[in-house]
């Protein structure tokens, strides 16, 4: 049996390909040896939202693997989580699956920008942004090497249709 925890390499080998027949991709993998028990923490990330039924699986088919590998040399926590809506998007999958949300984006002139999520494609993003002194909208297509930073916000009111709309997105899937 190995002692210790399994690096960071052997936990992904070991979990990949269950993770993606779920749908998923192992985003990071955080390895904490000197917790009481050691905790070892698999972040997911997939196109589709990872509820708390997937987490349960995920984490009952990652500790097996890891059980049955003998990967862990002592009991552990295994913690499996999806990034967070605090993570930044830092790629352009993050960003096609940010699609709808509220960010706040800063560039690499240090300017910030708020605005709706809409579409990525070819290096760019679709921002929907408020027109200044209008009530209306505008989209801006922003590359994403101008963008040194991202974060989604957290809504706690529906945007507007017609916003909705320029990012691409239908009224259904509102705050998602």
């Amino acid at each position: 049996m190995a002692t210790g925890l399994p690096s960071q390499e052997q936990v992904i080998e070991l979990l990949d390909d269950e993770f993606a027949r779920a749908g998923y991709e192992i985003e990071d993998v955080v390895l904490d040896g000197a917790a009481r028990p050691p905790r070892i923490t698999v972040i997911a990330d997939g196109d589709k939202a990872l509820d708390l039924d997937t987490i349960a699986m995920l984490s009952q088919s990652a500790s097996r693997l890891l059980d049955d590998a003998d990967a862990v040399g002592s009991p552990y926590v295994l913690e499996v989580s999806s990034r967070g809506v605090d993570r930044p998007l830092t790629s352009e999958k993050h960003f096609r699956r940010a699609q709808g949300r509220k960010a706040v984006v800063t560039m690499a002139d240090g300017s910030r920008r708020t605005g709706r999520i809409g579409g990525t494609t070819d290096g760019q993003v679709r921002l929907v942004v408020p027109e200044r002194g209008r009530s209306g909208w505008s989209v801006q297509d922003i590359p994403l090497a101008e963008i040194v930073k991202a974060i989604v916000q957290v809504e706690f009111s529906s945007p507007s249709a017609g916003e909705l709309q320029l990012a691409g997105c239908g009224d259904a899937e509102a705050g998602t």
